[in-house]
């Protein structure tokens, strides 16, 4: 183990990760680092040793963590980053700030940010990921972001700077965001609320939002997230491929395929990191096979594999 610097925050040793992801998977990581504020993120960055790699994980929606852990200090932010400040048009979020509570927040001023009222995690997450739903993304709202960098310097980070791509952005490695600003439309209050609980009604009836889940497991082969609309194309949604192949509620240990929307991996409640792996990786070979379509994951995995372990990538 690494010496580090003395933090404001919580920094705790060999911390098992599994209870921080939403699909309750994953080994320790060396270390778990909980800044106190910004100050207190920019001196522990600077201070520490630039060999000893860091990983900035928001609320763990999207990620499986591998059962042998991460090596290295996972900086995960609380309280002290989850500030919502609304100017105008204009919204600010604290990168620990939930997507959801954004979106609500933005509706009572009369903004709309309406499509992040059903993206699953925090605005970190978001940004990184441009996530994306019913035809809008984080790239058409995004104003900047603020970030500090490895060495402990705070930057304003532009779209151009980010490379906004479908589930995907830019950012140098170790760099933690910090908080974004996004703009949205103006609109009336209650007809903003009205759209998020239509929204939601729909999510609940179609996906699988009471298992332990990462939401979309991999990115829509046609390159776009769902429209919504009644005239919505599935010819290349990866739920359709995934269907297509056979592999609806297939199941590797206690992970599954969810049979309500087959793009959910599931944890039935006794899966290991590596059970959802392969199961993912499973699901990439039969639908290549059957359509010559190569899914690429949405959920981000990380970390190692148990002594023994391993998973073979499905397309090689």
């Amino acid at each position: 183990m690494y010496d580090l610097p003395t933090p404001r925050g919580r920094l705790t040793p060999n911390r098992d990760l599994n209870s921080l992801t939403w699909l309750r998977v994953g080994g320790p990581a060396d270390f778990l680092f909980q800044p106190a504020d910004v100050d207190d993120l920019r001196d522990f960055l600077r201070a520490l040793d630039p060999s000893v790699a860091v990983f900035p994980m928001g609320v763990g929606s999207n990620l499986i963590v591998r059962d042998g852990g991460i090596r290295a200090v996972v900086i995960r932010m609380g309280r002290g980053f989850n500030q919502i400040e609304i100017d105008g048009t204009k919204v600010r979020a604290g990168v620990a700030a939930l997507d959801a509570h954004v979106a609500k927040a933005a509706a009572e001023a009369g903004v709309d940010l309406t499509f992040l009222r059903t993206i699953p995690g925090a605005i970190g997450g978001a940004v990184r990921m441009n996530a994306g739903c019913y035809g809008s993304y984080v790239a058409d709202h995004f104003v900047e972001a603020t970030a500090v960098t490895r060495d402990g310097a705070l930057v304003t980070l532009t779209s151009e700077d980010l490379k906004f791509q479908y589930r995907q952005s830019e950012l140098p490695e170790g760099w933690v965001i910090v908080e974004a600003v996004f703009e949205g439309e103006t609109g009336d209050p209650e007809e903003l609320r009205a759209r998020m609980e239509a929204q939601l009604k729909k999510r609940d009836e179609t996906q699988p939002t009471k298992d332990r889940t990462a939401g979309s497991t991999f990115r829509n082969p046609a390159g776009f997230s769902s429209t919504g609309k009644a005239d919505d194309v599935h010819d290349l949604k990866a739920w359709k491929v995934i269907d297509e192949a056979g592999m609806r509620g297939a199941m590797i240990g206690g992970a599954q395929m969810s049979p309500m929307h087959s793009n959910f991996l599931v944890n039935t409640g006794e899966a290991t990191a590596r059970d959802l792996e392969a199961l993912g990786e499973d699901v990439r070979k039969k639908v290549f096979q059957h359509s010559g379509i190569e899914l690429q994951w949405e959920i981000k995995r990380v970390g190692d594999f148990l002594p023994g372990e391993t998973v073979t990538d499905g397309l090689a």
